[in-house]
């Protein structure tokens, strides 16, 4: 049985503006694959948990947070307009589990929150249950449509629900963001980031991996690999150049790929958080978008390559702050020009959620040993939106998770087994000597 209560919320702000820029790009994957993607979290309560409480929290983050009770309004021809109001209800369902395992029902109510589809212009972009067993509340359930938040902006709502603090304030929201994007300085930024990118897309090679090697029906292969091994590696190597283990990575990622496919320099389509920007780093929103990172790894040391990892991301991230329609359009214009088509379909993302400092060196043979540790498991995914590889990273308090997936056009299951052992191999080989070679050569197979 489900109950459904009505809670009320009133916050401050709202009004009708264009999307913003990282609303856009959820909104363009909305279009490629028919359906809004969501940010989900489903948690065990603590013990004492009411629903007069659960409705606090909800009433507490609907009031506080703009993104929460903004919707959609829907244009034939252009994209839609954000439309966020400053009071309405919210629906808290109270789900009874009855015989059944109440985390497996908390289960089911995220699996149906996300397989519904979301009424727009119409339904708050919020979806909130919790589980009752035995009279008790147990588990959370709370499903919010990606337009509105990304992850980096579920963990700042989250820390905001721990502070309970009406007091506290809160980062940009969505309308304010759309609103300085407009602005001169806001134009200035997207012309900036948008001449990095053309500067890419006229030196880079247009392929990255080729022709297809693979016949058959396109299937997307998912390997699930973790790393304890990368892990204290890529910990050991930040402490030792003095950088975060973030750049130890990618430089990781790019040397591993380019020993696969003999392609350099490197090219990847970057994810990356606009919080460290002015007055987004707590904001509950979506701000990830989209850049090409690009790094030369032939020739030199393991070391050097951390290094240049580290100014590229850099100037990626610099130059991640634009208006995704007019990406699109200056890629359009430099493939017409150029006469080709530019592969732009090798993704990276750094998911991970704890600190990225650098820790306490490791000895050598602590690494070899948590070599023997790491564990591969598989995945198919079924037509998802178009890409050719896709690389996620998460973290646990123990290991590095490697989540890969690849068109199997281009990728076999053993093709993505090796280049995530290839990653591993290259953090472990900078930490145990950071002088030696990449071995990768001066050259573009394609």
């Amino acid at each position: 049985m489900t109950d459904r209560i009505l809670v009320r919320f009133e916050g401050d702000g709202s009004g009708v503006e264009e999307l913003s820029w990282g609303q856009i790009g959820l909104w363009q994957s909305i279009e490629l694959s028919g359906r809004p993607k969501t940010m989900v979290r489903v948690a065990a309560l603590p013990d004492g948990a009411t629903v007069d409480g659960m409705a606090h929290q909800l009433r507490f983050m609907m009031s506080r947070h703009q993104a929460l009770r903004t919707r959609l309004r829907l244009r034939d021809g252009a994209s839609p307009l954000q439309v966020c109001a400053s009071e309405g209800e919210a629906v808290l369902e109270v789900v009874d589990a009855g015989d059944t395992d109440p985390a497996e029902v908390a289960t089911a109510v995220s699996e149906r929150y996300q397989s519904e589809q979301f009424e727009l212009e119409t339904e708050w972009p919020v979806r909130f249950a919790v589980i009752r067993s035995g009279g008790v509340l147990t588990h959370q359930v709370l499903v919010i449509l990606h337009t509105s938040i990304d992850a980096d902006g579920l963990v700042a709502l989250l820390a905001d629900l721990d502070r309970d603090d009406e007091s506290a304030p809160v980062g940009l929201p969505p309308l304010e963001q759309a609103r300085r994007q407009q602005t001169p300085a806001g134009r200035k930024q997207n012309a900036t980031s948008l001449e990095y990118l053309e500067k890419v897309l006229r030196t880079v090679s247009p392929s990255r991996f080729g022709e297809r090697k693979y016949e058959g029906e396109r299937i997307i292969h998912q390997i699930e690999y973790r790393s304890p091994a990368t892990q204290l590696a890529i910990g050991s190597v930040a402490a030792r150049l003095g950088v975060n283990t973030s750049p130890v990575l990618l430089a990781s990622f790019a040397v591993g790929l380019a020993r696969f496919t003999g392609v350099n320099p490197v090219l990847a389509m970057l994810m990356v958080s606009n919080r460290f920007r002015p007055g987004l780093s707590d904001s509950v929103s979506a701000l990830i978008q989209l850049t090409p990172y690009l790094i030369d790894v032939a020739d030199i040391t393991l070391d050097e390559a951390v290094a240049r990892a580290a100014r590229s991301a850099l100037t990626a991230y610099k130059n991640a702050y634009y208006n995704p329609y007019e990406q699109d359009e200056v890629i359009e214009r430099v493939e017409r020009e150029r006469g080709e088509e530019i592969d732009l379909s090798c993704f990276y993302n750094d998911s991970r959620v704890f600190d990225r400092g650098a820790t306490e060196p490791v000895t050598a043979e602590q690494i070899r040993s948590a070599l023997e540790l790491s564990t591969v498991s598989w995945a198919d995914k079924i037509n998802p939106p178009k890409r050719k590889i896709y690389f996620n990273l998460f973290d646990t308090r123990g290991d590095i998770k490697f989540e890969m997936t690849a068109d199997s056009r281009w990728f076999a299951p053993a093709d993505l087994e090796t280049i995530v052992r290839n990653i591993e191999a290259v953090a472990v080989e900078a930490a145990l000597d950071g002088s030696a070679p990449t071995g990768v050569g001066q050259h573009v197979k394609v």
